[in-house]
């Protein structure tokens, strides 16, 4: 099973920018050392607790002082830019990174970004389908271009001012080919997007506000989407996140992470759960359709969603997981603002250190650190 790290991130307002940018860059290159197999970056514009606005361009900062880890968009908001940026900057962070690169896409569901966009009553899922489509082409199709997809509002075309012969009309083509890992968060119980994922060879990851219950049925709904194409669903290719917090005894796990009401994981979820209810998605939050809004609480939130303990009680709660969900390929760890920047960081070397060996024996699984990047790897 391999350890992956995934931040949106998330920082109080009254924090400063330069700092906060900083600390999600050393949350990362620890990640590194540790031996983390990647790391997903989240993005948002118009959100001063959400500060990372271009999830690329911040990666792109970490090339040069991380070794090992893939650099993964978490994910690029394919409704709030053109396809052809996209696949040309996706493509040049794939050379850059020389393969160390997984594309991380979703709609962009959040309406402040829209509304300064000008989107916010465009159908942006449509967009995004459209937009995926129309990177993949252009990964696909050698120059001139004259990509004109049915129904598809992104025409790509170089037919008119290119000239090969002087390098005009080219659209850069990525490191790994024929194209780098995409990767899908995925949020609502019963997804149907997970099928597509699968008919599409797309990878899915289960976010980490969503109750363990529903986890099941994203690989259940990705399993068909690969069987309509004749394909067996590997195990390895799921990806779910969690809330974690491991610290060196029990009572300080429980004050860190569960009672502080200025503690990070508290912020996290005050924030995703008023955030959620105010746009009407909280539905992963509940047991059942049925169950009454008053009762999704922040308290009920974090009981059923924050992982926390000793080591060894981490490591049960993940095995328990496990064997609820049936197997899966990475455990993907919730970064969060550091309150503490000492617990932070011990939780994830005990994460690391400690917890994720012993899941491994446990699974039998290894920390698919087997491979180098290279060509072909998608």
């Amino acid at each position: 099973m391999r350890l992956g790290y995934f931040t949106m991130p998330m920082h109080p307002m009254h924090r400063n920018w330069t700092e906060t940018l900083q600390e999600d860059r050393e949350g990362i290159i620890l990640a590194d050392k540790l031996g983390f197999y990647d790391c997903f970056v989240g993005e948002h514009l118009a959100d001063k607790v959400e500060t990372i606005t271009n999830s690329m361009l911040f990666l792109s900062s970490l090339i040069s002082d991380t070794k090992t880890i893939k650099l993964a968009t978490g994910t690029t908001n394919l409704s709030q830019t053109h396809p052809v940026l996209v696949a040309s900057h996706a493509a040049m962070m794939d050379h850059l990174s020389k393969g160390r690169f997984i594309l991380g896409i979703s709609p962009g569901s959040l309406p402040t970004d829209a509304e300064v966009l000008g989107t916010l009553d465009e159908n942006r899922q449509k967009m995004f389908e459209e937009s995926i489509d129309v990177i993949l082409e252009i990964w696909k199709r050698d120059p001139p271009y004259d990509i004109d997809l049915p129904d598809n509002r992104y025409k790509v075309s170089t037919m008119k001012t290119g000239e090969l012969s002087l390098g005009l009309g080219y659209l850069a083509k990525p490191y790994q080919q024929p194209r780098p890992e995409i990767v899908g968060t995925v949020v609502a119980p019963f997804s149907k997007g997970v099928i597509q994922m699968g008919k599409r060879d797309f990878h899915p990851m289960s976010a980490n506000f969503l109750l363990s219950k529903w986890l099941k049925s994203h690989w259940d709904n990705y399993a068909i989407g690969k069987a309509e194409v004749g394909v067996q669903a590997d195990r390895s290719d799921w990806r779910i996140a969690r809330t974690i917090f491991v610290a060196d005894d029990e009572a300080t796990a429980r004050r860190y992470a569960m009672e502080d009401p200025n503690g990070p994981y508290s912020f996290y979820y005050r924030q995703i759960l008023t955030k959620f209810k105010r746009a009407g998605i909280h539905g992963g939050f509940k047991e059942s359709r049925e169950q009454s809004d008053d009762e999704i609480t922040l308290e009920y939130v974090m009981k059923n969603l924050v992982i926390h303990g000793t080591p060894d009680q981490v490591t049960e709660q993940i095995l328990e997981l496990n064997e609820m969900v049936g197997g899966f390929g990475e455990l993907v760890y919730a970064g969060m603002d550091w309150v503490d920047e000492g617990l932070a960081k011990r939780s994830m070397e005990l994460l690391a250190t400690e917890v994720m060996p012993k899941v491994r024996a446990s699974t039998g699984t290894s920390d698919g650190m087997g491979a180098a990047p290279s060509k072909g790897a998608a």
